[in-house]
């Protein structure tokens, strides 16, 4: 008995070392954005107020441990690209502005003048293209996310053509830690266009495709990643997108029991408005022994 007892602990020993180092060698073999479970949506909150996208939420999020950072891209009026999600009264209302600015301004796109000039909850400061690439400057660890909240080929085209414009004044190595997110096929083509970016999010709420559709593309493609909303996941289709080489987030989580359920079907990383990277790393789901 004790000889088929050592045998068996041995066996044991044995799987987990392999599967340690398997699990081990896959994570050196990422790289660039996917080095990171984690990617901030609308650069994090700050004091519990998500969507902001303001220059203090960025930083703060940066000295928690976040290094990836998705940030929402719209047009001013004078078709400069800021970080805003959207031109509503109620955004404006969120983001503490309603008091800012006159009536007629508060539903619709600001100049870039006035959106800079407007404080986010009266007190943080509103970014630009210009400002986004100084800081991936100033920080050589960070990378963005863009969501380009456009609808039209042309402006998405000005969003990224700003970002591009911006680098090649400043640093134009900052380019390679620009990601874009595309939310359909005919975007990768729009995207290149504009510039070869090397990272590519492949975000699904948007598209009709089924998954067989868009597993093709990740692997014809080589899509980094693939982002999607709750009601696509399931384990099949992250299974497939995981064998086409193409890592798996979910969007927008904000609970750790939740991220360590959908790492159990092999999901990644999660876009998250509260979460940060230590407290992913902190789960261990996928390394953890259960007897």
């Amino acid at each position: 008995m004790k000889r088929i007892a050592a045998v068996l602990i041995l066996l044991i020993v044995t799987v987990g070392t392999l599967f340690f180092a398997y699990e081990s060698q896959s994570e050196e073999q990422r790289d660039g954005f996917t080095t990171y479970r984690l990617i901030a949506h609308a650069m994090g909150s700050i004091r519990d107020q998500p969507y902001t996208n303001a220059y203090e939420a960025l930083i703060a999020n940066y000295e928690k441990g976040t290094r990836v950072f998705e940030i929402d891209f719209m047009l001013t009026s004078d078709r400069k690209a800021v970080a805003r999600h959207e031109w509503t009264a109620n955004m404006s209302k969120m983001l503490g502005q309603d008091q800012e600015l006159p009536d007629d301004k508060q539903a619709g796109a600001l100049t870039h003048d006035e959106f800079m000039d407007t404080p986010i909850l009266g007190m943080y400061q509103p970014m630009d293209a210009d400002g986004i690439i100084d800081v991936l400057a100033e920080y050589p660890d960070m990378y963005i996310v863009t969501d380009t909240k456009e609808q039209k080929d042309e402006d998405i085209q000005q969003v990224l053509q700003s970002l591009v414009d911006a680098a090649k004044e400043h640093d134009p190595s900052v380019l390679d830690r620009v990601v874009v997110q595309i939310y359909n096929e005919p975007m990768l083509d729009t995207v290149k266009e504009v510039y070869a970016f090397p990272s590519i999010i492949y975000t699904l709420y948007a598209t009709q495709d089924t998954e067989d559709q868009v597993v093709d593309f990740v692997q014809k493609n080589d899509i980094d990643a693939v982002t999607m909303p709750e009601y696509k996941v399931n384990q099949n289709f992250v299974a497939k997108l995981n064998s086409a080489g193409s890592v798996t987030y979910v969007h927008t989580i904000n609970d750790t029991e939740q991220v360590a359920n959908y790492e159990k079907w092999g999901v990644y990383g999660v876009y998250s408005d509260v979460l940060t990277e230590q407290e992913l790393d902190e789960i261990n789901t996928r390394f953890a022994w259960k007897p």
